[in-house]
């Protein structure tokens, strides 16, 4: 039986070698004291000595008031052939004042000789010296056996020396690395095993996987199955190249599968707006099919799964959303049945006023809609609306009357539009005019804009703004744009889906039309009436 586990993050060192993320200092503290709160036990803040934003990280740590967490620094072992006492990086590591401090070395003896270029007995000297010396400065040493699986299959016996020279010299965990990601789970567990048996009970085995291929949840569960007391992640599965164990789905599973509780339930319940807002800081949108956090994770699209989930909530989910702080949702497409969209007008409280054949009739007019080239699989709001718009008493808050863009560069050469001969460039003039009526009054508005769509987004918002002054707060995030029907030239579908976003809410839109400006008016028109039916400005 699995007593206990402790769970180290390592988002803010291993999670930024991901390409394209980085953090600012004022981005890992935030994300430092969101993850105390959440019951992780070790955090590691950054690699010491490497650059000045982890410097400051490291300084400026000190004075949150973490509950709960412990702050791990993380560097390599002594230099080859020199003193613990003088070396640059040990020092880099006792200056950070962290209390945990992470050694990283090679146990693998190709690695030792083909990247370290040293001896092997040099290595096991430098692994044993460099966490002797740190503990005897009174920090707690965790030892990571870089390309441990690696190393134990080239050659057993020098990887599981290194990890006994780091155990006497003092090391209080020693953390098994599938650093290239390459070792699947069942190996995983089998030399977890051996070397649990092999170092014996004073050893406190850690596991630290990457996702080369695919399989680093379930290795990270493997070897805690095997006999590691501690696990390593990244939230979201960030890391270098393809990501690290995705700290997300271990907590995840062990609290909710393995009946180990590494969290509180309470601190279970935020496990979705914890990666919501890692991904904010990362400036990553959220992955929707994340298994437990992902807006999908919990969604049902065919008819039947959504029939079934009327019946038993269970029928298709694995647990109760809720307790990850998920929620359930229902997908209305083509492959719609009436269930999904009952459902929907019962989320809605329209049920009172729209009844089972009102539902059919919904799910045709979507089939229908779909078949012009809209989904609103990724655009609820739109969906809200079509739901709006069955009732019986529905009332537009604003007509269209018409609206025109102008796309123009008046400042043309013969050296190509919109540049001139100096090679600067001349700016597109995009404007757009826009009537709509809204009661007895028509309103006549015009607006530039970076572009088209830019431009029809100001217009509108003069023509309307005077009626619902509110409608300031709404702003657009996202556009995407994609041909449905490829192959038929210049006159293809196109749909264009928008998000949009205020201080609260984040919703999308959707429009279709074989000219790209009316599928933008579609879409865009529905982010602002659907704002004003949430926002009960509109009934």
């Amino acid at each position: 039986m699995i007593d206990r586990v402790e769970l180290y993050d390592t988002t803010l060192r291993d999670g930024t070698q991901q390409e394209g993320i980085s953090l600012s200092v004022e981005d890992k503290l935030a994300i430092t004291e969101r993850l105390d709160r959440l019951g992780i036990d070790v955090i590691e803040g950054g690699f010491a000595g490497a650059n000045p934003k982890d410097d400051e990280y490291f300084q400026r740590v000190q004075s949150l008031d973490l509950k709960h967490a412990q702050i791990a620094a993380f560097g390599n072992t002594r230099r080859a052939d020199a003193d613990a006492e003088s070396d640059p990086t040990l020092k880099a590591l006792l200056d950070t004042d962290a209390p945990v401090l992470t050694l990283v070395g090679k146990t693998s003896e190709y690695q030792v000789r083909a990247v370290l270029q040293t001896s092997l007995e040099e290595n096991l000297a430098m692994i044993a010296d460099s966490v002797r010396y740190l503990k005897a400065q009174g920090r707690r040493v965790f030892f990571d056996a870089e390309h441990f699986f690696d190393g134990y299959k080239l050659d057993r016996e020098y990887a599981l020396q290194s990890l006994r020279v780091a155990l006497d010299a003092g090391a209080d965990r020693l953390v098994l690395c599938d650093t290239n990601g390459g070792t699947l789970p069942a190996e995983i567990a089998e030399i977890v095993s051996d070397v649990k048996e092999s170092l014996g009970d004073d050893a406190v085995l850690g596991i630290h996987s990457h996702n080369d291929t695919d399989t680093a949840v379930a290795s990270a569960i493997a070897a805690i199955e095997a006999g590691a007391m501690q696990v390593q992640g990244c939230i979201n599965g960030y890391g270098e190249r393809t990501g690290n164990a995705n700290m997300i789905s271990i907590i995840g599973n062990l609290n909710l599968k393995m009946g180990v509780q590494v969290i509180s339930d309470e601190q279970l319940s935020t496990l979705t707006e914890v990666s919501n807002f890692v991904s904010e800081r990362v400036n990553r949108s959220p992955f929707p099919f994340q298994p437990f956090v992902g807006s999908s994770a919990f969604t049902h699209k065919g008819g039947l799964h959504a029939a079934a989930t009327e019946k038993s909530v269970q029928a298709y989910q694995h647990i109760e959303p809720s307790v990850v702080g998920n929620a359930n949702d229902v997908v209305v497409s083509e492959l719609s049945g009436r269930g999904n969209v009952m459902r929907r007008i019962r989320d809605m409280g329209l049920d009172t006023e729209l009844d089972d054949a009102d539902a059919r009739r919904i799910v045709q007019h979507v089939k229908d809609q779909e078949a012009k080239g809209f989904s609103y699989e990724g655009a609820h709001a739109s969906f809200d609306l079509v739901l709006r718009r069955a009732l019986p008493n529905y009332e537009a808050p604003y007509e269209l009357v018409d609206f025109m863009v102008i796309v123009e560069n008046r400042r043309r050469s013969s050296f190509g539009t919109g540049w001139r001969k100096d090679g600067a460039e001349h700016p597109m003039l995009s404007e757009a005019t826009v009537k709509v009526r809204i009661g007895d009054e028509v309103q006549h508005t015009a607006a530039e804009g970076d572009g088209p769509v830019g431009a029809l987004d100001q217009a509108l918002r003069k023509a309307i703004i005077g009626a619902y002054p509110a409608i300031s707060a709404v702003r657009l995030t996202d556009y995407k744009v994609r041909v449905v029907n490829e192959g038929a030239g210049t006159g293809a579908v196109v749909r264009v889906v928008i998000e949009s976003a205020d201080d609260r809410d984040v919703w999308h839109t959707v429009g279709a039309s074989q000219n790209i400006l009316e599928a933008s008016w579609l879409a865009l028109t529905d982010s602002f009436e659907w704002w004003l039916f949430r926002n009960g400005i509109v009934q």
